[in-house]
């Protein structure tokens, strides 16, 4: 279940962002699991501790996080905005972000979409991430000025239910199908005992990943939407698509 991974010091690390405890789980888990097996570090930073939840205290939501991304294996940080529920996108809040990410230095960052059909923190959250990753390689911010610039080689979104995928953005689909893979990510949704106590958000995302790899002629998959298009050194890079022609 928790094997010691692969030391890849020549991968950057992967940095998500979450508004609420269990969205870096069930949003992406299973994707920061494959990273994290394969060697890559991983920092999950929550920015609220879901103190406006229907059930559960922020404090069980704080511990129910931090189980999770043991199971993952990834390091965990709380920070706040304007608290949950509250969410707005600000510039200040932009720079706070962007210090994360001139801090953790990450090769690729995850954050939820911008899509507005979803929870109103999701949204805004992936507006302020996406503004935080260009500040972050910025030189002359006055207010990072004691942190080196740094720039991210790509910025995902990973999309909490079907409405908040974006539309019109093709996504690639990351296979997770490993049993290793699928009990970790499985595990780590588990954790958050609170959030299950009227649904069943892990089964539903279970079976997206399932639709997805079913598409992809694979066990399971996660969809990350580019927020850029991705740059190859040549088509001997590219694998398959979903599409079989």
């Amino acid at each position: 279940m928790k094997p010691t991974p692969i030391s890849q010091p020549d991968l950057l690390p992967l940095l998500a962002f979450g508004a609420h405890p269990d969205d870096i789980e069930f949003g992406c888990g299973g994707v920061i699991a494959k990273e994290v097996t394969s060697g890559r570090s991983a920092l999950m930073v929550v920015c609220s501790l879901g103190e406006a939840a229907s059930h559960g205290t922020p404090e069980k939501r704080k511990l129910e996080a931090e189980k999770a991304a043991g199971i993952l294996g990834a390091a965990i940080e709380f920070i706040e905005l304007d608290g949950d529920a509250h969410l707005e996108f600000r510039v200040d809040h932009a720079i706070k972000l962007a210090g994360i990410i001139r801090r953790a230095k990450p090769g690729i960052v995850l954050s939820p979409s911008t899509v507005e059909n979803q929870h109103p923190d999701h949204a805004a959250l992936g507006k302020i991430v996406l503004a935080a990753a260009r500040l972050a390689r910025y030189g002359g911010l006055k207010e990072l000025a004691t942190l080196q610039k740094h720039e991210i080689d790509q910025l995902f979104f990973y999309a909490m239910t079907p409405d908040s995928e974006p539309p019109d953005i093709n996504p690639i689909f990351v296979d997770v199908s490993g049993e290793e893979i699928m009990a970790k990510w499985k595990a780590s949704m588990e954790a958050h005992a609170s959030q299950l106590a009227d649904r069943n958000h892990a089964e539903l995302q279970l079976t997206r990943s399932r639709t997805n790899g079913l598409c992809a002629g694979i066990g399971h998959a996660i969809a990350l939407f580019p927020s850029s298009p991705l740059v190859v050194d040549s088509l001997k890079d590219l694998k398959r698509s979903v599409r079989r022609f």
